[in-house]
């Protein structure tokens, strides 16, 4: 009896581990592949020093609090825009997406704020993107979270979201305008002059 159960039960085992091995085959490249679509904070910190310039003293420490929350983005948008602002504002931006699996697409953005200030102004922006499942799927509307203003010596960011996706926009030399706004974006693969 036992002669014909142990071969049985060594078969059984042999493709039970076979099994294992051919799910940790396929899980191991989907985790390798999903790094490989990642930034590394070095390289947000480089290109942000490349796109700024000399006026951005605290972007590796608004980069360093960005990726303590949310980790390593799968893209990031470099871009220009202005805004104004007496009360009710609008925003308007353009730039380029940047991703390691899906090369680069354009990028605008428009849309409204509230905030107590007034004036203009036109910034830098760089946008750090988390989650982004399909390029289409930057092209949405994106709402503020709830107090993620965070300023160090004239850089901010904000944290914008639409279900999974998210983005953090970080600017410079906005100083108090950043803590003050509360609106939305809505990014477009075309520009436009509609805000809503």
């Amino acid at each position: 009896m036992r002669r014909h159960h142990v071969p049985a039960f060594a078969r059984l085992f042999s493709a039970l581990a076979s099994i294992a091995c051919g799910f940790w085959l396929l899980a191991a490249p989907a985790s390798a592949q999903q790094g490989a679509s990642q930034y590394s904070m070095q390289e947000i910190v480089d290109a942000g020093h490349g796109f700024f310039g000399s006026t951005s003293g605290g972007l590796a420490k608004v980069v360093e609090n960005a990726f303590s929350q949310y980790g390593l983005p799968n893209g990031y948008i470099l871009g220009q825009e202005g805004s104004g602002a007496f009360i009710a504002g609008l925003t308007y931006g353009e730039g380029q997406l940047y991703t390691k699996n899906a090369g680069q697409h354009p990028a605008f953005w428009q849309g409204p704020s509230l905030g107590i200030d007034y004036g203009g102004q036109g910034t830098r922006t760089m946008m750090l993107v988390y989650d982004l499942p399909a390029v289409d799927s930057l092209y949405a509307r994106f709402g503020g979270v709830s107090g993620s203003a965070f300023v160090v010596a004239g850089v901010g960011m904000t944290v914008l979201r639409n279900n999974n996706v998210v983005l953090v926009p970080i600017r410079t030399g906005i100083g108090a305008r950043l803590g003050v706004n509360v609106g939305y974006l809505k990014l477009t693969r075309d520009a436009t002059w509609n805000p809503f």
